[in-house]
């Protein structure tokens, strides 16, 4: 049942954490100087404020909150309209509200009140505010005609679908989804092998798509560690030796094509003990059966793979023959047997014959038709297919280097055989068949079989299937309860009885709700990424894949914009829409591959430097207005900072590493926190009665920056604190520290730009310097066109330069010092104009509230095989599975959002004695979680 809880206190943001409180910023009014500096609190439309606490629905890395974006957008408009009259303030309300009276409101009494509006006589009146200045000065109403048929067709739409209606449909969605995957696998067979070895696409140049499944790129040490000891055979005529070649340069990129062409070719690397020989048999007939027959004796050590193949050659001696391919098929069905009893040990391929290209064809080669390959190739395939009485024969059929011949045929020298990247496309192909099992590869999903439980995820499992049944007891409870509480009717006065029920929902209660809807979830997330129900994609980029998506999201973030509450700087509406953007751009960046585009991931990491630097600012101004360094407040926002992590570090068996940034957040707010709340413990209103605290809080400051500089070039000593236990559980990832270093030194200093911008802006609004008032310019015309242009200067200057950066590395080494001047100058140019600071884009703010929950989701149920690949709920059209995926998997972050701050209201209570007792709780925990995961570590090695 749906429960409404009162907004959290305390905040969960990484970005601003104050816990998308309204900005943390004094208090200007234009009618008069401020008396005294206050938070920008954002109001909560029940009940008061308590002091010293901010209210609203929190959400991860914004404000979550149960009102549809869409409902949102509208909002502007509407009042306007009801200001004028055309919609009563009663329908205006409710459908502002998103209830379902609102909604029913707006139905039959809406379109009455419109077609009566209709019959009026026009007459002159001036429009709405937000109406554009053309048609001021209307007198037949049509302008404010269809503002209000928008407003009441906007109404209509949002009382028939809301945010609720569509997790609701999401959730049927993914049944169904679910469904139909699993009768798809049971009817066609779950392995992904068959996939990999008979069917896919070109995602573009050189780049092949398995169906269904991801393939890994081998290097060269990768291959020489899974191939280790062992012999790899190739048999067959010229076409098998290209991919014996092909396949040799995998591990040894140095290896030439030379040699006795019509002979037997060695290849052996004795440091990793592979041998790959070449026998050269190109005809299907008693030589190739004699040397396939010795390898079945006991006696003889077999090859560990065999990949054979021949037609061309006995269809060229015997020009194209009907006698050749009768004898073809006698000559297979004798070998049929031998390779059968081969397939036992070891693993063998069957290689069919790629097409040709007819036209390119020697005079001596005509005869080889595609017509002709096809013929043996279905014989080839009918033979060994019933060459065994099991239902499925163990000689597997490497079909797919037809359909990538077929793509690239064409480019062939002499029109029979390949093109390198053809080969070399085939023999990742076999090495992926053959390796992924072993080597077992994150984003080489073919062929790897679903991952064992761990202890962790077992417990896990049976904590969500007791709170799901505790839930569904205590909804049957207060069911029968409700039902035995219902109003009778009373037979002698014919009135209604009705008896008082306690509405209050208990606290156990709302625990089962949140762990029942959130087990659910969990259950989807490891579908989607663990348990290879669902099927996975590679990545691949391309500018219009980037671009296209970047341009639409643009267009509607521009056409959903609003009136800001306030118009100071960072004001509350313009930090979460400044999330919302970044998160959008992040996700397609992920999404598309993008990183391969060096200008576009130098773009990216900015993005992900402005949201340290909005943690900076937004910790920093917190603390210093509000003074509050209680145990309430940080845990509040450690809770809301890392819960989802946590949880999705048990469910899904990954480090907590692995989700970076979240560390990364959580390690600078408690910087931040140790720095002001040390001794002596400067704020605002201290400061204000001596400048000589402002000086102390710069020493604090440059402290600060000292320590970061030292870590930052000292690795050793970084890594010595957080190499020792338990810090090493969180923060090692694969076995060391490094990757955690790597992060945080990428972006060491914006998290100090944004607590020096956050004291600076500060110190300015307090002496009134800053002009802030709706449609102002922040300082006078001169100085404020001056800094415009410098900002724009600053902005495009930044972007050719990383534009123009050679290599990563480069990039990477100047970038922590430079990211901050792209961002300055962004916030510059957002806030300087009165009229840009004086509004806001409600789409972009909406997806800001629940940014946090985006980050963290994507990994799992957007993207595939953490991260390295895409989620495919829809196969064979792209386009439709992008539209359903994301719908899901924003409905999901969403829900998950309200489950963050429903749980952070009980297991993080205000009282100081009940707080504790949780925090004991949960240490208790965490040691269980350490000590069982050291069990596993030791299990698995």
């Amino acid at each position: 049942m749906p429960l409404t809880l009162p907004p959290p206190a305390g905040a969960h943001d990484p970005v601003t954490p104050e816990g998308h409180q309204e900005p943390v910023t004094p208090e200007h009014r234009a009618s008069g100087p401020p008396s005294q500096a206050q938070p920008l609190l954002r109001q909560e439309a029940k009940g008061e404020e308590e002091e010293g606490e901010e209210t609203g629905v929190q959400g991860a890395w914004g404000t979550a909150t149960a009102e549809p974006g869409w409902r949102v957008w509208g909002k502007a408009a509407e009042a306007a309209a009801a200001e004028e009259g055309q919609v009563e303030a009663r329908g205006a309300a409710a459908a502002g509200s998103g209830s379902p009276a609102g909604g029913a409101g707006g139905g039959r009494g809406s379109w009455r009140r419109l077609l009566a509006w209709l019959r009026r006589p026009p007459q002159c009146c001036p429009c709405a505010a937000p109406l554009p200045r053309s048609a001021a000065h209307c007198c037949h109403g049509g302008t404010k005609m269809a503002a209000l048929a928008y407003n009441l067709g906007k109404r209509e739409i949002n009382h028939y679908f809301s945010v609720r209606s569509a997790k609701v449909l999401a959730l049927v969605a993914v049944l169904l989804l679910a469904a139909c995957h699993l009768a798809s696998r049971r009817y066609r067979g779950n392995d992904s092998c068959e996939y990999l070895l008979s069917s896919g696409r070109f995602l573009g140049e050189k780049v092949w798509q398995p169906h269904s499944c991801m393939m890994h790129k081998y290097k060269i040490s990768e291959a020489k560690n899974c191939l280790v000891d062992k012999h790899i055979a190739f048999i067959g005529d010229s076409r098998i030796r290209q991919l014996f070649y092909s396949f040799v340069k995998i591990i040894n990129p140095q290896f030439k094509e030379e040699g006795n062409k019509h002979g037997n070719i060695p290849f052996e690397d004795k440091i990793s003990s592979v041998k790959v020989d070449f026998l050269w048999h190109p005809e299907v007939n008693g030589s190739m059966k004699q040397c396939i027959k010795v390898w079945t004796e006991d006696s003889v050590a077999k090859p560990h793979v065999i990949i054979a193949g021949a037609a061309t050659w006995s269809i060229k001696i015997h020009n194209g023959s009907n006698e050749a391919l009768s004898q073809y098929k006698m000559n297979i069905t004798s070998i049929a047997p031998l390779l059968e009893k081969l397939a036992k040990t070891s693993d063998v391929y069957w290689v069919l014959q790629d097409p040709v290209y007819e036209d390119l064809l020697s005079e001596n080669r005509k005869m080889i038709t595609n017509e002709k390959i096809d013929a043996y190739n279905e014989a080839a395939v009918s033979i060994l297919n019933s060459s065994t009485r099991n239902s499925k024969s163990n000689v597997k059929m490497f079909s797919v280097s037809k359909l990538i011949a077929q793509e690239t045929i064409t480019e062939s020298l002499d029109g029979l055989h390949l093109p390198e990247s053809s080969r070399e496309t085939s023999a990742m192909i076999l090495m992926n068949v053959y390796c992924n099992k072993i080597l077992k590869p994150v984003d080489g999903s073919c062929c790897q079989p679903r991952p064992p439980l761990t202890l962790i995820q077992k417990l896990a499992a049976c904590f969500f299937t007791l709170s799901i049944i505790g839930y569904l007891i205590f909804y049957i409870i207060h069911r029968n309860t409700h039902r035995k509480n219902k109003p009778c009717t009373d037979l002698e006065s014919g009135e209604e009885k009705k008896n008082i029920i306690n509405t209050s929902v208990s606290p156990l209660e709302i625990l089962l709700q949140s762990f029942c809807k959130l087990g659910l979830i969990m259950a989807y997330f490891y579908m989607c990424d663990r348990a290879n129900l669902f099927m996975k994609e590679n990545k691949f980029y391309t500018h219009s894949t980037f671009f296209i998506p970047i341009i639409y999201i643009l267009v509607l973030g521009v056409f959903y914009n609003e009136n800001t509450k306030e118009t100071k700087v960072l004001n509350r509406e313009q930090t979460d829409e400044w999330k919302g953007w970044m998160q959008l751009v992040i996700l397609i960046y992920h999404i598309s591959g993008a990183s391969t585009f060096l200008p576009v991931y130098m773009h990216i990491r900015v993005l992900v430097a402005a949201y340290l630097f909005q943690t900076g600012y937004g910790h920093f101004s917190y603390f210093w207005i509000k003074g509050d360094f209680g145990i309430h407040r940080v845990c509040q926002v450690l809770f809301r900072l890392n819960f989802l992590v946590v949880v999705l570090c048990i469910v899904m068996d990954r480090p907590y590493q692995f989700y970076y940034f979240v560390p990364l957040v959580t390690v600078w707010f408690m910087v931040i926190y140790v720095t002001l709340a040390l001794w002596p413990q400067i704020i605002q209103k201290k400061a204000n009665g001596n400048c000589f605290w402002h000086f102390g809080l710069l020493l604090k400051l440059a402290f600060l920056l000292l320590c970061i500089c030292f870590l930052a070039y000292s690795q050793g000593a970084f890594e010595k604190i957080f190499s020792l236990w338990p810090l090493s559980k969180c923060f090692e990832l694969k076995g060391n520290v490094y990757e955690w270093w790597f992060r945080w030194r990428l972006d060491r200093y914006v998290v100090f730009h944004g607590m020096l911008f956050a004291f600076i802006y500060l110190a300015l609004q307090k002496r009134q310097v800053l002009s802030e008032g709706k449609g102002e310019p922040l300082f006078s015309n001169k100085i404020s066109n001056f800094l415009l242009f410098i900002s724009v200067v600053s902005f495009l200057t930044y972007s050719i330069w990383a534009s123009s950066c050679k290599n990563k590395a480069e990039c990477n080494e100047l970038h922590p010092s430079v990211s901050v001047v792209q961002i300055l100058a962004f916030i510059l140019i957002r806030n300087i104009p009165g009229y840009a600071r004086s509004v806001y884009s409600s789409f972009f703010a909406w997806f800001g509230k629940i940014s946090l929950e985006l980050f963290i989701c994507q990994y799992h149920i957007w993207l595939a095989a953490d991260t390295r690949g895409i989620l495919v709920l829809i196969p064979g059209n792209p386009m439709l599975n992008i539209i359903v995926s994301t719908f899901i998997f924003v409905c999901v972050a969403h829900e998950i959002s309200q489950i963050t701050n429903d749980l952070a209201q009980i297991i993080i209570p205000k009282d100081n004695s009940s707080l504790l007792k949780r925090l004991a709780c949960i240490a208790a925990f965490f040691c269980g979680l350490l000590i069982l995961s050291s069990i596993q570590d030791k299990s698995r090695h």
